[in-house]
């Protein structure tokens, strides 16, 4: 089931445990150009909560504090783009966080097809439509097909992680994952500043 939230706020009494799975669309994938316009949460419960932000005030205190809540593991697919967004347009720090495409990364080293819809199909045996991926999430209603492939981003995340998890540990590459997850906060503030195609590890 979706629920959508188009007064750009969760509701104060949404609670959604110990991890919430997290993805955002916005008007392109330019930071400080293209507009952050949805967020979309679930609790891996089936549930999906999309949340139509208000612009350009971005005036959403529970949704803030859910994003910054130290109790409360994030789960992204491509974190590094949505908590970069965060950062600039909600002016949060998002954390702690988990990102099932380094996990994926770092465990499936036998293919380079980490996309979510990739690797929602062979670790879960589902399929999700990304036809509505690059579509106009700015305009003042969104479709019945956009709520739905808003949701579809986030209702999987809790699987994957799972599996995922399963995967690192197998390889023994757990913390070196965690330690990964941890510098995503830093590695968006380096995208916002500049960086964003500079490999400041590289020796040239």
């Amino acid at each position: 089931m979706t629920n959508f939230l188009h007064d750009g706020d969760l509701p104060s009494d949404v609670s959604f445990g110990a991890s919430v799975a997290v993805d955002s669309e916005a008007m392109g994938l330019r930071i400080g150009r293209d507009p952050l316009c949805v967020v979309q949460l679930s609790a891996g419960d089936g549930h999906a909560h999309v949340v139509q932000l208000r612009r350009p005030d971005y005036d959403a205190p529970n949704l803030k504090r859910l994003l910054t809540d130290p109790a409360v593991l994030k789960i992204f697919h491509f974190g590094r783009f949505d908590i970069a967004m965060f950062q600039h347009y909600l002016g949060i720090t998002t954390t702690p966080v988990y990102c099932t495409k380094i996990a994926s990364k770092l465990a499936r080293t036998y293919t380079d097809r980490h996309g979510l819809k990739d690797v929602t199909r062979e670790l879960l045996g589902i399929d999700i439509s990304k036809a509505q991926q690059s579509s106009d999430w700015g305009q003042a209603k969104l479709s019945t097909e956009q709520q739905a492939y808003a949701a579809s981003d986030v209702l999987n995340l809790h699987a994957l992680k799972a599996k995922l998890d399963a995967m690192l540990v197998r390889e023994g590459r757990a913390q070196l994952a965690q330690a990964c997850f941890d510098f995503l906060p830093t590695r968006a503030k380096l995208d916002i500043a500049g960086w964003e195609d500079v490999d400041i590890f590289a020796h040239t």
